[in-house]
């Protein structure tokens, strides 16, 4: 656990008295670099209470908007940080060492308020508190973060979070991990999320765009997106060992467009230019598939012959349905896949936000800017004409979306870890109180079965859990 030595020399607790709903508990540091940050408690400990400040992560994301370095640190008195234990927190950021006067200082002015921070500011900066640079924008920090403080109702969205294919990835990898040891490869990112390629990064993964970082002869995975032939005849090129994290809904697709080349259709492949799952689909028969993002895109097609159509996995049904009717329009005899390509997963998490957001003065979308699923989310829940914002974690929480929305959805995209909601919720109840209620539209049952380069590995050594438990959220 890494400590940073805070000293004692100054505490000030303001109650911003226009808002009178906050304190910020500020102390004074001599930094030996300059470059120390504002430290943001996520909880304060001494020997006989503990208080968290669940708003943290919040505040410091808002102190990083108005381009103020923060960080989110624990704060304990020298008797809990010489003990080398922080009380039920099983919290690994760093631990700052504060007086216990000081400390009791904070719990004074925390106890008169609500939502609660506590500032940590090197002195150079603490002496122009309230003046222009730095510090100003300190200062309107705390303001936004406090206009946001107030009781609301947070209505959940269910489903929400990882779904199968993401469940297996994981998996894959984990296991791969285990079986060939680090570095371990893996093409691309393994599923759209950074909190979950960071944390495998931090594990000995190594990400790579192409198979030509790999060196010759060593273990590579395939991410959930799948991979055109010609990559899978480059790794054969290269003698690498292939495991294939490939979802299988996504498999699904590629043997369709495969099937209806071979009867010799054109396909039209409905999806978004670029993503890795469009290109590994074309990829399966570049010279007979076309894309198409839009109506206006089918309005160019210049297509002779039998005409089918599939989808990628993570669209939005709606905008594909007014995509599909063009085409039908344009191409009277135009076949489809036996079932919907569109996968469960998405579909379910667009009902369940669906469900919340005409109840909604904002939804809060949990996800990576890279996800297409989580990024259709935010288009359903504005097409139900409510506001929507997608957050990678609780620091991308605009304090100024939180003002008059008394009801807040909240949900996440199929590769977002459950952990980040519980952190949006805890987040908001930090603010003031907080009514949760889940409205769930599905229950989800699918599992899919690990590839079999990995399956006689598993029974001999079974993996640990993958560290992305499933979230426990208290009413």
């Amino acid at each position: 656990m890494a400590v940073v030595s805070a000293g004692s020399a100054c505490v000030f607790a303001e109650l911003l008295t226009e808002f009178d709903i906050h304190a910020a508990a500020v102390f004074q540091v001599q930094p030996a670099d300059g470059a120390t940050p504002v430290l943001v408690a996520a909880q304060v400990e001494t020997s006989e209470w503990r208080m968290p400040c669940p708003a943290a992560p919040l505040l410091a994301g808002e102190l990083r908007r108005r381009g103020v370095p923060a960080q989110v640190v624990r704060v304990a008195t020298p008797e809990v940080a010489a003990s080398g234990e922080s009380r039920g927190s099983g919290d690994d950021r760093p631990e700052v060492v504060a007086d216990p006067k000081d400390v009791a200082l904070f719990r004074a002015a925390a106890e008169t308020v609500s939502a609660v921070a506590f500032l940590h500011m090197p002195k150079q900066e603490w002496s122009a508190f309230g003046l222009p640079g730095k510090a100003a924008n300190v200062r309107q920090a705390l303001r936004s973060w406090g206009a946001a403080a107030g009781a609301r109702r947070v209505l959940l969205a269910g489903p929400r979070s990882f779904c199968a294919g993401v469940e297996r990835a994981i998996k894959i990898v984990e296991r791969a991990l285990a079986s060939y040891g680090s570095p371990l490869y893996v093409r691309k990112q393994i599923v759209h999320n950074i909190h979950i390629v960071r944390d495998l990064e931090r594990r000995g993964v190594v990400f790579v765009d192409e198979l030509d970082e790999v060196p010759r002869g060593a273990a590579v995975v395939f991410s959930a997106h799948g991979v055109s032939p010609a990559v899978r005849q480059a790794a054969l090129v290269r003698e690498l060992r292939v495991v294939d994290a490939t979802c299988p809904l996504v498999t699904k697709v590629h043997i369709e467009a495969k099937r209806f080349a071979r009867r010799g259709d054109t396909v039209v492949l409905i999806g978004h230019a670029g993503h890795e799952e469009t290109e590994g689909t074309l990829g399966q028969v570049p010279d007979r598939m076309v894309l198409v993002e839009s109506e206006e895109d089918v309005d160019r097609l210049s297509i002779d012959g039998p005409v089918s159509y599939l989808t990628q996995t993570t669209l939005a049904e709606d905008e594909v349905k007014g995509v599909i009717d063009a085409l039908r329009h344009r191409f009277p005899l135009l076949r489809g896949p036996g079932s919907a390509d569109i996968c469960y997963a998405t579909s379910n998490r667009q009902d369940a936000v669906r469900a919340i957001a005409a109840d909604s003065d904002l939804v809060l979308v949990v996800g990576s800017v890279n996800s297409s699923n989580s990024q259709r989310l935010v288009e359903v829940a504005r097409r139900c004409g409510t506001e929507a914002h997608l957050i990678d974690d609780v620091s991308d929480l605009d304090p100024a979306w939180l003002v008059g929305a008394r009801t807040v959805g909240l949900t996440a995209g199929a590769s977002a870890p459950a952990k980040l909601v519980t952190e949006v919720v805890d987040a908001l109840r930090g603010l003031g109180d907080v009514v949760v209620e889940e409205r769930h539209t599905a229950e989800e049952t699918v599992e899919f079965g690990l590839p079999r380069e990995l399956r006689q590995a598993l029974a001999a050594d079974p993996p640990a859990s993958n560290g992305y438990p499933h979230e426990v959220i208290q009413p």
